[in-house]
């Protein structure tokens, strides 16, 4: 009988390697994961403790042991502790699943294993790509959700801050839709506290991009705007700049745990943005839930592999433990139009 042999560590089932071996697969780019939005940073614990300073939320740092410690405001209601989610996500290979697979344009002598694992694993991480854009643009709005849809936290509520809008009224054909631009930048700079931004940008649902783009004021500008637009190299249907915010029709969808199909934002509204930020947008990634990795620092996602004592599968086991914080929460506003 012909010995399978692991194709990642010639033999052993390591942590290390399996992981390494998701970690550099070509990137599954969400929207959001293409601009770089949320910075990822990796902590020690399976939860943080987060404090809320005059809007601002930071996550209290580790100081050597016997070290100064940090001064927590006087306000306890400020300080909360949050545990990081825990998201595994389990696959398994069988000998059928190996039977007569080879890679496409691969010849013949290609170890099956590996490209199955490779193909298992891909599928595996496009699946928590997808899974952290969800929890990213929720965040966004100041709430973690899971993937059943499940709210486990709303910052909003939890410090006391209020949620900033502004209703766009794009069903009056006399409204300044300039202003209510100017309003919105006026808001994110308001909020800003110390922090750096080069642009703003607003993703919206395409009820209320097509609402934008067909309102009196604005249509104008968008006909000499898309006139513009190298018709067969760009889809200028899906930014438009306008009074100093790029408005993106963004139509994410993503099916939950649940069997349910949710899009990532509401019908008819959006979210403005700041980008370019140094320290507003941030995901925690917690260690796995092993023994070997207790208090390591997290990585975005760790993979494994276990052979079956009968030889009967091999399971391949997937896990992140991610926590997006919108540290600024109030710099994100909500759009809408009441008509």
């Amino acid at each position: 009988m012909t010995v399978i042999i692991n194709p990642f560590d010639a033999g052993g089932y390591s942590l290390a390697e399996m992981t390494q071996a998701i970690n550099i697969l070509p990137n599954i780019y969400t929207r959001l994961g293409q601009l770089g939005l949320f910075r990822f940073e990796g902590v020690t614990q399976r939860s943080v403790l987060i404090e809320q300073a005059e809007g601002v939320l930071n996550l209290l740092p580790t100081v050597p042991l016997g070290g100064p410690s940090t001064m927590a405001n006087r306000d306890v209601r400020s300080m909360r502790s949050f545990s990081v989610p825990w998201i595994p996500h389990d696959d398994n290979i069988t000998p059928q699943d190996i039977q007569g697979v080879r890679g496409n344009g691969m010849p013949d002598t290609s170890d099956p294993l590996a490209v199955l694992m490779e193909r298992k694993l891909t599928r595996m991480r496009a699946k928590h790509a997808q899974t952290r854009e969800f929890m990213e643009v929720n965040a966004l709005r100041g709430e973690v959700r899971d993937g059943a849809g499940t709210t486990l936290y709303d910052y909003f509520e939890v410090f006391g801050l209020t949620r900033l809008s502004a209703d766009f009224t794009l069903g009056t054909a006399g409204t300044n839709v300039q202003a209510k631009v100017r309003d919105v930048l006026r808001k994110i700079e308001g909020e800003l506290k110390g922090e750096s931004m080069t642009s703003v940008l607003a993703l919206v649902s395409p009820e209320f991009f097509d609402k934008l783009i067909g309102h009196s004021k604005v249509e104008e500008a968008y006909k000499y705007y898309s006139a513009g637009a190298q018709p067969l190299r760009e889809d200028a249907r899906r930014r438009f700049p306008f009074a100093g915010i790029v408005f993106e029709e963004y139509v994410g969808t993503v099916t939950l745990s649940t069997g349910e199909t949710e899009t990532l934002l509401p019908a008819g509204e959006g979210i403005a943005f700041p980008l370019g930020t140094l320290d507003t947008f941030v995901t925690y990634g917690a260690p796995a839930n092993l023994i070997e990795t207790v208090n390591t620092i997290g990585l975005p996602i760790y993979a494994r592999q276990l052979a079956r004592p009968d030889g009967g599968a091999i399971e391949v086991r997937t896990e992140s433990s991610i926590l997006p914080v919108n540290k600024r929460p109030r710099l994100a506003v909500r759009l809408f139009s009441s008509n």
